[in-house]
């Protein structure tokens, strides 16, 4: 909500468990650098799903679409280990049906677990990923309140600034936040960076991540794509995947509106964002409690874009380096 002095309020935990009834579990494996996030939300009365990303890698997304039955989750898995790291979502839904959650259908219930993947292979064990049982660990570990950020879950092994290569590449994380709005509506966002771009704060303008130039500053965006043109010959592996979740009760469509809002935070802070290299993908999820009127999409929208903004800047702001990728906060001179 804008405050008298007309600032975005966060809610208390300044994360996307603020909405009530989304809990997050992490699974970690800090050796081999990679790992899974399982965001929880079994009361969802709605979800949707928008992609933007020109290299993206997903698992029951389609069952969101605005044409379909179910148009709804029970959990979405945010994972390490590119197409491998899928795997993980057989944990949840595991965990889920032995706790007697899912879509009801004749023959019992099936929980609809979307999943979506980034590429941390470059960093740690080339062949580690999470399996089935990272998902099941990481979903019935799964809480509310404070939510674990920087290197853990499927930020293990995430890392940003790669438009020059791997050599001069930061790391990055998880992040969340949330924004309070009117009439008691919620909006909560938790993301994973894994960008090719730079990182930027939209309120200042200042590169908090980009190409390390050696001398503890970064290449600019201009140079960087100059540069890159004279000796790089493709894009590394990446992506950035975002959850928003609210209270607001939204209709499936209206979510996709505010998935797309979720890209326009993402665009916002990444630079470039949403390229060939990129899988960047949004969702969105509604556990109602609060009734939605007519113009709540704008507003929940807007918060969502916030949102996003701020918890992508605690991702590698809380990032911690590994080998090959120190995090911008150690390299700043």
């Amino acid at each position: 909500m804008l405050t008298d002095s007309n600032e975005w309020r966060p809610g208390p935990k300044n994360a996307i468990t603020d909405v009530a009834g989304i809990r997050v579990g992490h699974w970690t494996d800090r050796r081999r650098a990679t790992g899974c996030t399982v965001i929880r939300c079994e009361t969802a009365v709605a979800a949707a799903v928008d992609t933007r990303g020109g290299a993206p890698g997903t698992r029951e997304t389609d069952v969101l679409g605005l044409s379909n039955l179910v148009r709804t989750c029970h959990a979405i898995v945010l994972t390490g280990g590119s197409a491998f790291g899928l795997a993980s979502a057989t944990g949840v839904m595991r965990s889920l049906s032995e706790q007697g959650v899912g879509f009801e259908t004749a023959h019992g219930h099936i929980p609809i677990v979307p999943a979506a993947v980034l590429y941390d292979l470059g960093v740690g064990d080339a062949t580690a990923f999470p399996g089935e049982e990272a998902g099941y660990l990481a979903a019935r570990g799964a809480r509310g309140g404070r939510v674990a950020e920087g290197s853990v879950g499927a930020g293990t092994g995430a890392t940003v600034a790669k438009l020059l290569g791997p050599d001069p590449q930061l790391k990055g994380g998880v992040g969340t936040a949330s924004c309070l709005g009117p009439r008691r509506i919620v909006v909560g966002a938790i993301v994973v960076t894994n960008a090719a771009g730079s990182i930027y704060d939209p309120e200042t303008g200042a590169c908090i991540a980009g190409p390390r130039d050696g001398n503890g500053g970064f290449v600019p965006l201009p140079a960087a794509l100059a540069e890159r043109t004279v000796r790089v010959d493709r894009l590394l592996e990446n992506t950035t995947l975002i959850v928003v979740g609210t209270n607001a009760t939204l209709e499936p469509h209206h979510l996709h509106r505010v998935a797309i809002h979720a890209h326009d935070g993402l665009a916002r802070v990444v630079q470039p964002a949403h390229t060939f290299a990129d899988g960047d993908v949004a969702f969105a999820v509604s556990v109602g409690g609060i009734e939605a009127r007519a113009d709540d999409v704008l507003t929940v929208g807007a918060l969502a874009a916030h949102a996003v903004e701020q918890a992508l800047l605690r991702s590698v702001r809380m990032a911690r380096g590994v080998r090959g990728a120190p995090a911008a906060a150690e390299y700043v001179a």
